[in-house]
């Protein structure tokens, strides 16, 4: 009798992940959250991987030398350089935005772990009016993802990033840069807001009081859709998707960046949904 036997699943090649470089310990530090949603839905997919840090300054010389376009332009039409960079050595690609990197993973890798992307989408209809004008420019949706399965979190992307983005003073001051490129980081910061120096960017109690009330009642409609679904904190209750880690690499940020207090009155905001929600996520938030 003739038995056959199903060939070994071919070993994934170690991806490279290009994340930016914050002060050690970086497993403490990394906190941009555009790189921090990749990363999530990395080990989410437990895809080997190797981090590749990337300091402040350097990010457009990197983007630029691997020939990746910029993804993002300031109001007066020049790039916006930023990370992650995600390289996949089995196809020599790279993948320069992360909701396009969490596409590709589901896309090329869908037998590791589960899927980014469920073919039964939660819904996602949080929207916030950034009328008031964002200094940071915002990803724009790639063609890939305005594809009919993806659009609905490319737009989710946009209206969350804008929410957290309009409120990011609160974050600045306590940046946790690198020493070895804090000066030359901060003075990039400035030439982006056009402060004239760091400390413009002090916040007073006051300020600090009414940003927070303002995230406050901007992330009440973003709650309730983490709390329609009662038998989980995720957006889909136990089932995580991609939508779970676009708000969790913003909660990382605010968590690495603000101080305790503020950090724990946000944890309980809206019925803790936010506390709980980056407390389910902290497993995948591993610095490999």
């Amino acid at each position: 009798m003739t038995t056959t036997t199903t060939p070994p699943h071919p070993p994934i090649p170690t991806l490279t992940f290009y994340d930016i470089q914050m002060r050690p310990p970086l497993a403490e530090t990394a906190c941009s959250p555009n790189p921090t949603k990749s990363r999530l839905a990395l080990n989410f997919k437990a895809v080997p991987y190797k981090t590749q840090w990337v300091a402040l300054p350097s990010i457009a010389d990197l983007r630029q030398s691997l020939h990746i376009p910029a993804g993002r332009k300031f109001a007066d039409g020049s790039d916006f350089y930023t990370l992650p960079i995600l390289h996949d050595p089995a196809t020599d690609t790279f993948v320069g935005d992360s909701l396009d990197i969490a596409i590709y993973l589901d896309r090329t890798y869908p037998s590791e772990g589960a899927a980014l992307f469920p073919s039964t989408p939660p819904r996602l209809d949080f929207e916030y009016d950034d009328k008031f004008g964002i200094l940071v420019p915002l990803s724009n949706a790639s063609e890939v993802a305005k594809g009919e399965r993806y659009l609905a979190y490319a737009e989710f992307n946009r209206h969350v990033d804008a929410a957290f983005t309009m409120h990011t003073m609160l974050c600045v001051e306590r940046m946790p840069f690198h020493p070895d490129t804090e000066k030359i980081s901060k003075a990039e910061f400035c030439r982006r807001a056009g402060k004239k120096s760091w400390e413009e960017f002090a916040t007073t109690s006051e300020m600090r009081k009414g940003l927070l009330a303002s995230l406050q009642g901007t992330l009440g409609d973003l709650a309730k859709l983490f709390g329609r679904d009662t038998d989980g904190p995720f957006i889909m209750g136990a089932r995580v998707c991609y939508a779970d880690f676009i708000v969790g690499g913003w909660l990382r940020m605010l968590r690495v960046c603000l101080p305790a207090d503020e950090w724990e009155e946000i944890r309980g905001w809206h019925g803790g949904v936010f506390g709980t929600l980056y407390e389910a996520l902290e497993m995948y938030l591993t610095i490999e």
